[in-house]
């Protein structure tokens, strides 16, 4: 039953993702309809199996890389989905739903066994800090597709409206995200003394959350002060995003330290 509700959630955000793509290139609003429809479809399922998987393990579902990653496509969808009926922004959807189907097929390929939390794990700081970061990188992840929305639609000549509304938004999505990675970063300090004795120790992923908060720092700092075009900020958004997934990734992969636990537990952030 949860691989039908995991897979079958992953099948669903594919065809999502297929039919808005292929209402937005053919100009049918009827698909781009059905395909919101299918995504709510997915998302509903991918939320019903990290609530059961949640209440299996008897903790939060994310311990390991691939409850993380299934927390960030997570993430990913209630952003998109408080963004569409609550702010109105459908040129959102067909970046967040691709978004959202490509993170959830990363943890279709990660171990998907359920083991018990670590020592070091077990904290009240473990769901502030990793929820932190699940949504921290929902939100850098998603400025990057309304960043490369903006690009297209500027291109077709779009309503300055239009474009001035993506704009304060990718300013927005950047904003919580740096928010929530200062509190991934501040949770994991203060979780780090209590486990290690130690509020920072240079690990690799310490170091690639600090670079990733810096980058955006410098973001907001340009958007705020009004020092670069609305097109080099998404440029800047865009071009973020592949710092995010290395942090998220290529930090586990290729650079282990004390958030990499071996094979079973392979990941904090």
């Amino acid at each position: 039953m949860m691989n039908i509700l995991f897979f079958g959630g992953l099948v669903l955000y594919f065809a999502a993702m297929v039919l808005c793509f292929a209402g937005m290139v053919f100009k049918k609003e009827k698909l781009e309809s059905v395909s919101w429809i299918i995504f709510l479809a997915a998302f509903a399922a991918e939320t019903v199996y990290l609530v059961a998987r949640g209440v299996i393990a008897k903790r939060l579902p994310l311990s390991n890389q691939f409850e993380f990653a299934a927390a960030f496509s997570w993430s990913i969808g209630a952003l998109l989905v408080f963004m569409y009926y609550r702010l109105k922004t459908d040129w959102v959807r067909p970046v967040g739903i691709a978004a959202a189907f490509l993170i959830l097929s990363y943890a279709a390929i990660q171990p998907k066994e359920i083991t018990d939390l670590m020592p070091a794990l077990r904290s009240y700081w473990f769901g502030f800090h990793i929820g932190s970061a699940a949504l921290s990188y929902a939100g850098f992840m998603l400025a990057g597709g309304v960043g490369i929305r903006y690009l297209m639609l500027k291109k077709k000549n779009a309503p300055e409206e239009t474009l001035e509304q993506m704009d304060y938004f990718t300013y927005r999505l950047i904003a919580l995200g740096l928010l929530m990675l200062t509190i991934t970063i501040l949770t994991g300090a203060i979780w780090a003394e209590k486990a290690w004795s130690a509020f920072w120790t240079w690990d690799p992923k310490e170091v690639w959350a600090l670079i990733t908060w810096i980058i955006y720092a410098v973001y907001l700092h340009l958007r705020v002060n009004r020092h670069r075009s609305p097109e080099f900020l998404a440029w800047y958004a865009i071009l973020s995003v592949p710092v995010v997934l290395f942090t998220f990734v290529g930090v586990n992969t290729l650079l282990p330290g004390l958030h990499s636990y071996g094979a079973i537990v392979r990941s904090i952030f």
